[in-house]
């Protein structure tokens, strides 16, 4: 009686632990209640998309209302063609809103942030974010500030002071 006990409590044991496991797997998956959402549909084009990735995160004022569900190279203009989908519960945003590729935390995961402007119309299903600003290369600014340090010209040690 007693050994059947205890292997019901290890069944009960490994059955929470497989739930457990489930639940955050579905959580770092992304796979969300917005999932089932009714949403519509808004691009953005980027210089530079370094690091978004499908189904990253679109937030508004902090909150998500959205994901990323396409990035294709438009081959006319050479840039980045960023898909959004949005939910439908989220009509507001302005023609002249910005969207920005930003960085969320240490672990550097990409998500787009966009800022409300301040026009009465809005955008539509289909409609293009036009201002845009792409996501910073941690490599192109070093890049940078090492061939600006490069190109400074050298200042001259100061003079010894034999003025005591």
């Amino acid at each position: 009686m007693r050994t059947r006990t205890i292997e019901m409590a290890v069944g009960l044991f490994l059955v929470a632990g497989f739930a457990a496991l489930f639940f955050l797997a579905i959580r770092v998956s992304g796979l969300t209640e917005e999932a089932g959402k009714p949403s519509y549909q808004l691009t953005a084009r980027f210089q530079n998309a370094g690091g978004l990735g499908v189904r990253a995160k679109v937030t508004l004022a902090g909150v998500v209302i959205g994901r990323v569900s396409r990035i294709e190279l438009d081959p006319k203009t050479l840039q980045a063609k960023v898909t959004m989908d949005i939910v439908n519960e989220v009509k507001s945003i302005d023609t002249d809103a910005v969207a920005s590729i930003l960085t969320a935390g240490m672990i550097g995961e990409k998500y787009i942030g966009i800022v409300p402007g301040a026009d009465d119309t809005y955008l539509k299903n289909g409609d293009e974010i036009e201002q845009t600003q792409s996501s910073l290369v941690l490599e192109d600014l070093i890049g940078k500030f090492l061939s600006s340090k490069a190109n400074e010209p050298a200042t001259p040690a100061p003079a010894a002071d034999d003025s005591f």
